[in-house]
C-alpha cells in the first residue's frame, strides 16, 4: 500500500511510556503488524489532563451513564479536566479523517467495556462500562469502527474490525470525491457480496435506499447509505453466511466450468462450512476461477479482496 489508512491508538499499545508506572503496554500485532498498513494517532488521554508519568492510578466511581473519574489514593478528582479535555481532543479526531481506533482494553479512560464502574469511593460494589474517553468518542464519531487490542486476539473479531476499518477508508473516498448516484451504485455493487457475508436484512434495507436515492437530498442520502453500511458490518460474519456468498458467486461459474471443476470448489466449500478448512481456501479456488475466465462482475466484488492478503485474516476464519 502507498497510501496508510489513518486510525487513532492509545499510545501506550505502541510502546510509549505512558502508564501510570512509566511502563507501557506495546501490542505486537498493533505495532508490529497492522503499522505497515496503518497510520497511528495516537492519544492517552490521563497524561494529556496532567496526571503526569508515574502517577497516582484512576478508577471511575458512580453511575454507568455519568461516571466520575477520581485518584485512588489521594481521591482527586479529574473528572471535569476529563469531560473538558475530551471534547475537544474528540473533536480535532473528527477532523483527522479516521477510519478507525484501537483502544487499550479496560483503561479507565480508553476502554471500550469491562471497565470497572465503582458504585461510591471505598465501595465493592461494581458494574462494567466503558472508559470516559472511549465511550465519548463512540458517541460523538458512532460509525468510526473500534475495538480494543485483547478483542483483536480473537480471530474472528481481528477479521471483522480489519474489514470495517478498509471499508470505512473506501466510504470517505466515495463521499469525499464527487459524489453521484452512479458512482454510490458502482460502490453498492462492488461490495454486494461482502455486505450479504455479513447481513442480508441491512444488504436489502441498502439496495431500498440506493434504488430511490434520487428522491433524497445528498446530504440526507449520504448519511443514511453510510450509517445502514457501516450497521451491516457490525454483524459478524459466520461460516453459514459465507457459504451463502461462495455458492451465489458459484452461479456465475456453473455454465463455464467442467463438472470436475463445479465438484471440486463445492466440495471445498462444504468441507470450509463444516470447520475442516479456513474461508481462504475457497475463497481462493473462486477468485483463481474468476480470474481465468475473466467474469467480469465478480472481478469487482471486494468478498473477494476485502483486505491485503498478507494479514492472513481468512487463514483463520
Amino acid at each position: 500500500m502507498t497510501d496508510k489508512i489513518k486510525i487513532g491508538v492509545s499510545s501506550c499499545l505502541l510502546g510509549e511510556e505512558v502508564r501510570w508506572n512509566g511502563g507501557h503496554k506495546q501490542d505486537r500485532y498493533v505495532q508490529g503488524i497492522l503499522d505497515k498498513y496503518f497510520h497511528y494517532v495516537p492519544t492517552c488521554p490521563e497524561v494529556d489532563v496532567g496526571m503526569g508519568i508515574p502517577r497516582e492510578t484512576v478508577a471511575l466511581y458512580g453511575t454507568l451513564e455519568n461516571p466520575k473519574m477520581i485518584s485512588k489514593k489521594s481521591q482527586t478528582d479529574w473528572t471535569k479536566k476529563m469531560i473538558d479535555y475530551t471534547e475537544g481532543r474528540i473533536s480535532e479526531l473528527g477532523k483527522s479523517n479516521l477510519c478507525g481506533y484501537i483502544f487499550k482494553s479496560k483503561s479507565p479512560s480508553c476502554g471500550i467495556g469491562r471497565v470497572p464502574v465503582y458504585s461510591e469511593f471505598g465501595s465493592h460494589k461494581v458494574r462494567h462500562g466503558p472508559g470516559m474517553f472511549a465511550n465519548s468518542f463512540i458517541k460523538a464519531l458512532p460509525l468510526i469502527p473500534v475495538e480494543d487490542e485483547g478483542r483483536l486476539h480473537d480471530p474472528v473479531i481481528r477479521e471483522n474490525f480489519i474489514v470495517r476499518v478498509f471499508c470505512f477508508n473506501r466510504l470517505q473516498t466515495l463521499l469525499r470525491e464527487s459524489f453521484s448516484m452512479r458512482k454510490l451504485v458502482s460502490f453498492h455493487t462492488k461490495h454486494k457480496f461482502l455486505i450479504l457475508s455479513h447481513s442480508k436484512k441491512q444488504y436489502d434495507a441498502m439496495g431500498k435506499l440506493v434504488a430511490t436515492g434520487k428522491s433524497l437530498n445528498r446530504t440526507e442520502l449520504k448519511a443514511s447509505y453510510s450509517s445502514l453500511f457501516m450497521e451491516a458490518l457490525t454483524y459478524k460474519s459466520t461460516p453459514k453466511k459465507n457459504t451463502d456468498v461462495l455458492l451465489h458467486m458459484m452461479g456465475f461459474l456453473k455454465k463455464i466450468l467442467t463438472r470436475e471443476e463445479k465438484e471440486d470448489i463445492l466440495s471445498t466449500i462444504e468441507d470450509y462450512r463444516i470447520g475442516l478448512l479456513p474461508l481462504i481456501v475457497p475463497v481462493t479456488l473462486i477468485r483463481h476461477q474468476v480470474k481465468k475466465y475473466h467474469i467480469e462482475y465478480l472481478l469487482d466484488q471486494v468478498y473477494l479482496n476485502p483486505h491485503p492478503k498478507e494479514l492472513m485474516l481468512r487463514n483463520h476464519v
